[in-house]
């Protein structure tokens, strides 16, 4: 049986929280940074499937809903008077982007000076290059081409939340399953990109007897750590009014992207919800600043993103039906095989060379790796094994922490979306 959508979304909180206690209980999870939500959200489909495939219940966590009251936001007027059927996660999924667009000023971009630009470069091009590859394999090997491109740049560059982000329009195109296959093949990314990001950092150093620049201790400036949902909670509630106003600043962007999307998808171009959203808040907040106005706070977006973030993670996992990937993973795994190979030689051979041969570009490099093939822990994670053994890179943290989890997301999308409409 099928479950009203109060119940998942009820059952979320408690979903996190076990997630978390598992990351903190079982050491090579924490080690590998895979993300809280995903362990909770999976540990449901898997028991969900069990459940079924054992004949004990026949329970489903739907994944779709068509509840009014959920789905008014991410529809035009005109669309939710026929009751469409929307993802249960999509709300959060795009208040998740919506949060990444009200982050993005130009005055982050010009405080990164050139390098930033260079390694936000990098990471485009790594993107283009994996939807290539991706979508060359699969065809070679006689899949389907959009199941290339969900094992490129969507899962690479982007990890779980872009891979279930894209997973209706990919769905839309042909590709059934996407968002089981999505969640997989962003797991496996995750495992390698916390494993390969020291190692390859580690072979540029000594190969080429690089050495910290920094002659004094200094603090290494690393993404904000996951301190879990509770407290991402509380300081939103200590936020008081404040967190109130901006949470109606990004339904008010969601609702505008809605209605962008929908005009642009008029011209029979593929254009998903969310990234409408992003570019009303990427708009939105440069005018703000350009204006000099001061009511706007990143740092209350940046908690407001981190719990939706959270909250679709779980929600999308929660409705993943893992039978999916029963006719999937030997393709999938040749595809990804090859994507991290490439991901490898191009971090190397392109990126290091591009912003600047030296011990922080080494840094970057094993940064690049973690956020081109899992996500940006991953590369911090890699970044601060290296710089305990060979010294202190706070450029490296700052550069691949804001294109890992702001920048580096912009150009992803628009680069998925050019390749969700040329193959579709």
């Amino acid at each position: 049986m099928n479950n009203p959508v109060w119940l998942p979304v009820l059952c979320l909180l408690p979903v996190l929280l076990f997630g978390e206690w598992l990351v903190r209980r079982v050491s090579w999870l924490g080690k590998f940074s895979i993300p809280a939500p995903v362990i909770g959200g999976l540990f449901v489909a898997v028991l969900v499937l069990m459940m079924n495939v054992t004949g004990w219940s026949t329970i489903q966590i739907s994944s779709s809903v068509t509840t009014p009251w959920w789905t008014w936001l991410v529809s035009t007027e005109a669309e939710w008077i026929t009751r469409p059927s929307k993802g249960l996660s999509v709300p959060f999924m795009v208040a998740f982007y919506t949060c990444i667009g009200l982050s993005a000023t130009w005055e982050i971009v010009r405080r990164g000076s050139v390098v930033l630009l260079l390694f936000l470069a990098a990471s485009a091009m790594l993107g283009v290059v994996q939807n290539f590859v991706g979508a060359g394999t699969a065809t070679a090997i006689g899949s389907p081409a959009l199941m290339g491109l969900l094992c490129g740049s969507i899962t690479m560059v982007g990890g779980h939340a872009t891979a279930l982000g894209f997973a209706p329009q990919l769905e839309q195109a042909g590709l059934s399953g996407a968002a089981a296959m999505g969640a997989a093949a962003a797991t496996l990314g995750l495992l390698a990109g916390g494993l390969l990001g020291g190692p390859v950092g580690t072979w540029l150093i000594r190969r080429h007897q690089l050495k910290s620049s920094s002659t004094i201790e200094e603090t290494v400036s690393e993404t904000k750590h996951a301190t879990g949902i509770l407290h991402e909670l509380r300081t939103l509630g200590k936020m008081g009014g404040t967190a109130v106003k901006h949470l109606l600043l990004v339904i008010a962007c969601i609702k505008a992207g809605t209605w962008l999307s929908w005009w642009l998808q008029q011209s029979g171009m593929t254009f998903p919800i969310h990234i409408g959203a992003m570019m009303v808040g990427v708009v939105l907040r440069n005018l703000h600043d350009l204006l000099r106005l001061q009511w706007v706070r990143s740092d209350v977006i940046a908690t407001l993103g981190s719990v939706m973030l959270v909250a679709f993670l779980g929600l999308a996992m929660m409705g993943l039906h893992l039978i999916d990937l029963a006719h999937t993973a030997l393709p999938m795994l040749i595809i990804l095989a090859v994507e991290v190979v490439v991901t490898i030689l191009f971090a190397i051979f392109i990126c290091w060379p591009l912003i600047g041969r030296d011990y922080d570009a080494a840094v970057m490099t094993a940064g690049l790796c973690g956020c081109g093939i899992g996500n940006t822990a991953n590369a911090v994670a890699s970044m601060k094994s290296l710089v305990e053994k060979h010294g202190p890179a706070p450029k490296a943290f700052f550069v691949v922490s804001l294109v890992g989890t702001l920048l580096g997301d912009l150009t992803n999308a628009l680069n998925v979306t050019f390749f969700l409409n040329l193959l579709k």
